[in-house]
């Protein structure tokens, strides 16, 4: 479903944006939370810097709080729409459910935000591998 070269490969994956040959985190599970955030300096295949400047990532904060909305609004619609929750057990079915998906969230905002400014690049992975 996902390939390389694809937008929704990177952002999915956490893949470098240019490159799609390993995973801008510098620890693939986002549930360790004390590196859930931390992402190399540049890829080691094609030295493509993450960090385009100071403060990038502070703009992954809009995409954040619009992933967070998808999540709640899917939250409940499971709870109350499928479920037939009450008022209470869906506010916190929707709670549980941003607590529990927080760095997923987080790291899938910041990977919508560098593919908003960076795209694959076909001939640095065919130079790469000549």
């Amino acid at each position: 479903m996902f390939r390389k070269g694809q937008k929704l490969y990177s952002i999915c994956t956490g893949a470098c944006p240019k490159c799609h040959q390993e995973s801008m985190y510098t620890t693939k599970n986002p549930y360790i939370l004390t590196d859930t955030l931390k992402i190399n300096d540049r890829c080691s295949h094609c030295n493509t810097k993450y960090r385009i400047e100071p403060s990038f990532f502070y703009g992954a904060m809009y995409v954040s709080y619009a992933v967070g909305v998808a999540f709640g609004v899917a939250a409940f619609i499971v709870a109350n729409l499928v479920f037939g929750a009450n008022l209470v057990t869906t506010f916190i079915a929707i709670v549980g459910t941003l607590v529990v998906f927080m760095p997923i969230i987080m790291r899938l905002s910041r990977n919508i935000w560098i593919n908003m400014f960076m795209s694959y690049d076909e001939n640095l992975v065919k130079r790469k591998k000549n």
